[in-house]
């Protein structure tokens, strides 16, 4: 990857970043803890601490090796990122997505010692884990690395 391109994908990951932090310290300061402010019938803010990753994922197993095991997966995917193809834009825009996501909940569990959540989806019967912006670029990077890898698998059948 040429250092132009870091660049670019480095400032959408810090882009990101930004992003998730700003809106986790206006919901710190805006929204008492767990309280519920109806936006649709089927969507909802409600600030929540959650000890484990993505969706609450892993929230009984201890800050340190959680911490330590998002670390190992955020240096993987940047490992990943460096050797994608120049033309596989999608990829490279997932893994930027993914890291940037995943180091904002990583700077939630350092400092505050959880990950502060906002959205909650739901109906009268069904609800939806309560997320916030990170599992959500997380959630939409990881969605285009897929779709990176279908469109690969198309090309290379178009040629076979």
């Amino acid at each position: 990857m040429k250092l132009r391109q870091i660049t670019i994908y480095g400032a959408l990951v810090l882009l990101a970043i930004l992003l998730d932090q700003v809106v986790k310290v206006i919901v710190e300061a805006w929204l008492p803890l767990h309280e519920q402010v109806d936006i649709l019938p089927f969507l909802a803010l409600v600030h929540a601490r959650n000890t484990g990753v993505a969706f609450s994922f892993f929230s009984g197993v201890d800050g340190l090796w959680l911490s330590l095991m998002m670390l190992a997966i955020i240096i993987f995917m940047a490992v990943l990122a460096m050797r994608t193809d120049s033309a596989q834009i999608f990829a490279r825009l997932g893994f930027a997505l993914i890291i940037g996501g995943a180091l904002g909940n990583l700077i939630d569990r350092a400092v505050r010692g959880f990950v502060v959540d906002y959205v909650y989806f739901h109906t009268p019967v069904w609800s939806f884990a309560i997320f916030n912006l990170a599992d959500a670029l997380i959630t939409v990077g990881a969605g285009l690395v897929i779709i990176e890898e279908l469109l690969s698998l198309c090309r290379v059948r178009q040629r076979s």
